[in-house]
């Protein structure tokens, strides 16, 4: 047989290198575009085009959508149906949906008028969901949420997601892959880049003129760390307790193109950035495209130049595309109202929820912490360093409130001490300096006075929660558990500093039966294993030891090889075997039946009492996460019955 290829292997091979000339070309055209867009953007700064005049603020609500058992629904594109409403859209996942609200004017009643617009916002995105028979729930990071909801079916059927993942898996060289060290440590390996839909923000905007841009923006740099210490709510991810803001980490490996010599410098898409600003707003810009390739292209249909020789101003199309695939933690936005440009500071540290008020109050801390920072006219870069106020930045996401900083002229103090003593008395001054209300500054920065006070921020209470739950319910129970409990406080209006923690029966009370459906709300996920090659000595130790009847045996890539039940060890016993010579593979079995995260509960009683096992591992992507066994299902069946007992009384 000939090696060569036949004539359609040769049809193939050049359909695709037509294919692929065309995308470089297109990629060619695209950065042509975005270099027109640039100059576009000099020359305007240069001729002083930009909007000087009275600041605005506005803000962006992302959200879960969950179904009755609290798990995510893929449901966005139904919910904007029903919505028709454009203040709403879509997200990079169908679980998850996104409101913009109006810009206010950051004066008298601008704050509450953006609460209430929130508040209205999500109330009418909660009914529509409701009419489906879902909910929605303001978390930075969803608890229910498993890999096996991160598939490309999952994401929303958009051409520039499907091109982005694309692009992104293509610099990245293979699979995507996470490590993140916390009070547990999660390691993760896929194959897309929709581990970045586990996050949901909170993000707000701030304008500023182009002269003090540099200052502004070197001031959203420096207060990146409290921001994130005081908004702290997302400290769980896949059953893990991992960083107090685990976004930040999680975000940044999402969508990491970086596959290089480890001794080479290069820095993430998602990256607190590498340098103060110095001069504009252009050099952040120039630095993105310099250091960061294009991932998308699209046809643009506007010559920048000729528009400005028109007297009209241009939507710079190319540049604020690339923007959007560039994830700095504050990032700089260009944009046009009633045909006037203006720069935006959009800070994205903060995730979403615990509730509006909360989201409300840490926008005026940010608001008038800037505002008063910006007016002193103080250059931040000259008393603190940057790599600092980076360093400063990821110990907040880490520790949140119990964080220490390094702050300004080299003061050592904790997050809660800095925003106590320093940053609320520059927030009031900065609210009072643009007018905002009495009664609206007193009432956000007494949240956030409150929240620190009692040290209980989004990511404090999930934890406590969390941790009050261990010895009563497994890690899906809690999980659930966690997400009902937020539904209701949020329903509330109050702040997190006033919930009480998270009670077992918050996930059964609308849930019901269905809660327990599949096996991953009830498996066991803390193993104790061995391998075929340990003496059986250690698998009578454990049994021993930790009280369990069955032991899984797994290879060094955690796959599941076989089983040791308690009655094999005793067969062997009985029959004089040597515990300490005799191998682990001598008694275990190798036909051992296994199912999914998602099988179904019933499937996976009727499959032990059809084989009489005691004990059914759990497989995912290949690999052995968990364990059901008789007991889990007699806790399961006791929980039902009282809940029916409770029904009839």
């Amino acid at each position: 047989m000939s090696d060569k290829p036949d004539k359609g292997d040769k049809a193939t091979r050049e359909h695709k290198d037509v294919g692929a000339e065309q995308d470089e070309h297109k990629r060619r055209e695209f950065m042509h575009a975005m270099l027109a867009d640039l100059r576009a953007l000099d020359r305007m700064l240069r001729e002083g085009r930009f909007d000087t005049g009275p600041r605005r603020i506005g803000a962006e609500q992302e959200m879960f959508l969950i179904d009755r058992q609290w798990k995510p629904a893929h449901a966005s594109l139904k919910m904007l149906d029903k919505l028709g409403d454009p203040h709403f859209t879509t997200e990079l996942g169908l679980f998850q949906l996104e409101a913009n609200a109006d810009p206010q004017m950051f004066t008298g009643d601008g704050l509450s008028r953006m609460e209430r617009q929130l508040d209205e916002l999500v109330g009418k995105a909660r009914a529509a969901a409701a009419e489906l028979g879902l909910a929605v729930v303001l978390m930075g990071i969803l608890p229910t949420l498993r890999k096996s909801d991160l598939g490309l079916d999952s994401m929303v059927p958009s051409p520039r997601y499907r091109a982005l993942n694309k692009a992104i898996a293509e610099l990245r060289g293979g699979a995507f892959e996470f490590s993140i060290n916390g009070t547990d440590e999660l390691i993760v390996r896929h194959d897309s880049v929709m581990l970045e839909a586990c996050n949901a923000s909170f993000q707000v905007h701030l304008q500023v003129s182009p002269a003090e841009f540099p200052r502004m923006y070197n001031l959203a740099q420096v207060l990146a760390a409290p921001m994130v210490a005081v908004a702290a709510n997302s400290p769980l991810l896949f059953g893990r307790r991992l960083w107090s803001e685990t976004r930040i980490a999680l975000f940044r490996q999402a969508v990491d193109t970086r596959h290089t010599h480890h001794l080479r410098e290069s820095e993430a898409r998602v990256s607190f950035g590498t340098r103060w600003v110095r001069d504009s707003v252009l050099e952040i810009y120039q630095e993105d495209i310099a250091r960061f390739r294009t991932l998308v292209g699209t046809d643009l249909d506007e010559d920048p130049v000729a528009k400005l020789a028109r007297g009209e101003t241009p939507l710079l199309k190319a540049l604020r595309l690339h923007n959007g695939t560039i994830y700095r933690w504050n990032r700089a936005c260009y944009g046009v109202m009633d045909g006037k440009p203006h720069l935006r500071i959009e800070n994205r540290v903060m995730p979403a929820g615990p509730s509006v008020l909360d989201e409300i109050a840490n926008g005026a801390l940010w608001f008038g912490a800037m505002t008063e920072l910006g007016a002193r006219g103080d250059d931040v870069t000259r008393r603190i360093e940057f790599d600092q106020a980076g360093a400063n930045f990821y110990s907040a996401a880490r520790e949140g409130l119990g964080a220490h900083f390094n702050w300004l002229d080299g003061e050592d103090i904790t997050a809660s001490h800095l925003i106590l003593d320093h940053l609320i008395p520059l927030a009031e001054a900065g609210l009072r300096r643009q007018g905002i209300l009495e009664d609206d500054i007193k009432r956000y920065l007494s949240v956030i006075d409150g929240r620190v006070r009692t040290a209980r921020t989004g990511a404090r209470w999930l934890l406590s929660s969390w941790n009050a739950l261990k010895d009563k319910a497994t890690s899906g129970e809690r999980s659930s558990t966690l997400v009902a409990a937020t539904v209701r406080r949020q329903q509330t209006g109050r702040p997190v500093a006033e919930w009480e923690r998270a009670r077992l029966d918050e996930a059964d009370a609308e849930s019901g039966p269905a809660s327990y459906q599949q096996v991953d709300q009830y498996m066991t996920t803390d193993l104790f294993t061995v391998h075929a090659s340990d003496p059986i000595e250690m698998v009578v130790n454990l049994m021993s030891w930790e009280r369990i009847r069955h032991i899984p045996v797994e290879d060094n890539d955690h796959r599941l090889v076989g089983l040791v039940t308690y009655r094999a060890v005793l067969r062997f016993l009985a029959n004089g075997g040597s515990m300490h010579d005799t191998p682990v593979s001598a008694i275990m079995r190798t036909d051992v039946l296994s199912v999914t995260t998602e099988a179904r509960t019933l499937d996976a009683i009727a499959l032990m009492r059809r084989y009489r096992y005691g004990c059914l591992p759990v497989i995912q992507d290949g690999h052995l996460i968990g364990i059901l066994t008789e007991e889990d299902f007699m806790n399961v069946a006791s929980k039902l019955l009282e809940r029916e007992l409770g029904d009839r009384r």
